[in-house]
């Protein structure tokens, strides 16, 4: 029995088919202009699930005289890396041909894996397409982040995934009631995926040649079980973590920590917002918090799972039963404000450096001391003694 996915089946295969994106793939569109020349830099697709990451991929395997090789960052290893590297050189030298990488899921690569990537990056053996749902500036490193165009793909609207669905019912040669169609479309929240699947599930169940609104209904529960983790739960379940842990609430800090645990979530993504929230919301109060989630962050890097949930939960544990101080967080939003408000308002000459005899002459420089009174403002006229930061 062919298990291929109902998402597969109806991948497109040509940029006429391609449904989204128009910003990157409409007639003038930077990644149509790129497919089409055949001049393909490497890239990171950077977008929510089910929004055509993978299938831009494909289509440029279908259109370039590159040679394609498409990896998943889940299940690759260091050594299937140089191996495809081995292989892309002896392309090269043998018949001049180039070796489009297409590396899914690249966050869940660690700094090693990706540094073996980039000196061939580099020299041009291989092309890179990864695609990630999580941000590149935080799970690419940075030396391959500055070697890649990076390029945004949005959440799928309304019409388009109306006609990715109906393209499905075609395939399947199956029909669907209007509200189901409507409910379908709301609870797939953009992701084409989402919505094939459970259409494919839905039609396996119905006895008839339409879906109706009580079965979509049934299977969306269904797969949103399986698919939250990328949707709305996954913001849902953080958030109640953070909050838990602003609470000073261990208890439910854990249950959400456990929660995410359960459900795969890279720990990074997590030791990454602890990491923010020890300076964020503990701050001041007790400043070696910073110093503790830097730690976890670092044991989960090091280590991975199942063992780094020991390491999450320690650092749990103590950001909610830390102090909080939001003082350092709210004093930075409030001289944001301001230089928003006043853009850059002049600095004082005694604070500017005088690098030159015209800049001394201009009073750079002049009365400035090396240790002011406290309560001398350093800051523009403008502002005079305004006060961001006030201890709690």
């Amino acid at each position: 029995m062919n298990k291929t996915p109902l998402a597969d089946w109806i991948r497109p295969q040509t940029l006429s088919e391609f449904i989204g994106q128009d910003h990157l793939m409409a007639k003038n569109g930077i990644i149509r202009k790129l497919i089409e020349s055949d001049q393909i830099p490497s890239m990171i697709f950077w977008g929510p699930p089910g929004s055509g990451k993978t299938t831009l991929a494909y289509i440029i395997a279908n259109t370039t005289n590159s040679k394609f090789i498409h990896s998943s960052a889940v299940t690759a290893s260091l050594a299937d890396v140089r191996k495809i590297v081995g292989q892309a050189k002896e392309r090269l030298k043998l018949y001049q041909q180039r070796t489009i990488f297409f590396l899914d899921e690249i966050h869940r690569f660690n700094k090693a894996q990706q540094d073996a990537l980039l000196p061939h990056v580099e020299k041009g053996v291989i092309i890179l397409i990864g695609a990630t749902t999580e941000n590149p500036s935080f799970e690419v490193i940075g030396p391959l982040l500055s070697r890649s165009r990076v390029f945004v793909l949005e959440r799928l609207k309304k019409q388009e995934l109306k006609k990715i669905v109906e393209r499905g019912l075609k395939f399947l040669k199956m029909r669907i009631s209007t509200d189901a169609l409507r409910f379908l479309i709301k609870m797939s929240n953009g992701d084409a995926r989402t919505a094939l699947n459970a259409l494919e599930i839905g039609s396996n169940l119905s006895s008839r040649k339409e879906i109706s609104l009580k079965l979509i209904q049934e299977v969306m529960q269904k797969t949103n079980l399986l698919y939250d983790r990328a949707g709305e739960e996954h913001y849902n379940t953080i958030s109640a973590f953070i909050k838990s842990m602003r609470a000073s609430n261990v208890d439910a800090a854990l249950y959400y920590l456990a929660r995410m645990v359960e459900a795969d979530e890279d720990p990074l993504f997590i030791a990454r917002r602890m990491v923010i929230f020890a300076s964020e919301d503990i701050g001041m109060a007790q400043p070696t918090a910073l110093v503790v989630a830097n730690e976890v962050f670092r044991a989960c890097e090091t280590i991975g799972y199942p063992e780094c949930a020991i390491n999450l939960a320690h650092g749990a544990v103590y950001l909610a039963k830390a102090p909080k101080d939001r003082s350092a967080y709210n004093g930075l939003r409030a001289a944001q404000t301001d230089v928003k408000q006043h853009g850059n308002l002049p600095i004082p000459l005694n604070l500017r450096n005088p690098e030159t005899k015209l800049m001394k002459n201009l009073g750079y420089g002049k009365g400035y001391e090396m240790y002011p009174s406290k309560n001398q403002s350093l800051l523009p006229n403008r502002l005079g003694g305004k006060r961001y930061y006030r201890p709690n």
